[in-house]
Parts: C-alpha cells; sequence; structure tokens
C-alpha cells in the first residue's frame, strides 16, 4: 500500500498534475502501473481517514495540549517506531515543521499503514503527506521538502 501512497504523491500531488481525476479513472491507472486492486483500495481509503482527520474529533484532547508537551510512547508505538523515528518526530516538532495535532495525525496515518516497522525514510514522506493535506502549512511542507531532498551526501564535520 505505501508503494501506491508514493507513487500517488510523486504522480499527483507532488508533480502538481490533475490531482482531480474520477475515482475509477485513477485505479484503473494505478492497475495499468502494475498495483493490485485490494492494495489500491486501502491506499486510497488511507488518503481519505487522512483528509477526514482534518475534520475529526479523533485528538479532542489536543485542543488545550500546552505547546511543550512531551509525547509518551505507548509500547505498540516504539515497537512501530524506532527510537531514530522517534528522535525525528521530536526533531520537527522542536523545530516547528510539526506540532501536537500534526504529529498525532503522522502517528495515526503510520499505524494505518499497517506495516511491523516503519523505515526512517517512510515517516519522512507520511510527515510531507500529512502537511500537504494540513491547510496552512505551507511553510512546514516547504521546511520538510528541504529536509527530504536537501540532506547532505558527505560527512560534516
Amino acid at each position: 500500500m505505501f508503494d501506491i501512497l508514493m507513487y500517488l504523491f510523486e504522480n499527483y500531488i507532488h508533480s502538481e498534475a490533475d490531482i482531480f481525476t474520477e475515482q475509477n479513472e485513477l485505479t484503473d491507472e494505478l492497475i495499468r502501473a502494475g498495483f493490485n486492486k485490494p492494495e489500491i483500495y486501502k491506499a486510497l481509503d488511507w488518503l481519505e481517514q487522512l483528509a477526514d482527520l482534518q475534520h475529526s474529533d479523533k485528538f479532542p484532547y489536543l485542543n488545550g495540549q500546552p505547546h511543550h508537551a512531551i509525547r509518551i510512547y505507548t509500547d505498540s508505538e516504539c515497537q512501530l517506531l524506532s527510537v531514530e523515528c522517534r528522535g525525528f518526530l521530536m526533531f520537527i516538532e522542536q523545530i516547528g515543521v510539526i506540532n501536537s495535532i500534526t504529529r498525532e495525525m503522522v502517528i495515526d496515518r503510520l499505524f494505518a499503514l499497517d506495516k511491523p516497522y516503519i523505515a526512517l525514510e517512510d515517516l519522512k514522506w507520511v510527515v510531507l503527506m500529512v502537511l500537504f493535506n494540513v491547510p496552512g502549512s505551507e511553510q512546514a511542507y516547504a521546511q520538510m521538502e528541504d529536509l527530504i531532498f536537501d540532506e547532505p551526501t558527505e560527512l560534516l564535520h
């Protein structure tokens, strides 16, 4: 399913192509690209649930949450997210790329991927997808793009 999400993000969202394609046309295109229907439907459902999080009461406790709250991860979250992933989430929250609400949205969408573990690169792409879908997050999206695409290729001393 994650491969389909990446395909959609790179070919429609990130490239600014026509995103208002009929679901049937999109499904047909994804089948032609080599993806199977059950995974396509899961990916489209994942995107729909991401859009629904904008209007959800799923995180009502976040409305009054302090800006400097510490996130305590559950055992299942620790199994899914390595120390490196959790550290990256903390880092991007501290520098203002995400806030407590978008962090929780990212964690929600990571669990919805139904993977046994999340690689750091996968996490970065999910953060980018979430930020793309959150109104008013254009600056944060640009910062996240810089973090993904402008990584140094050599060791810095």
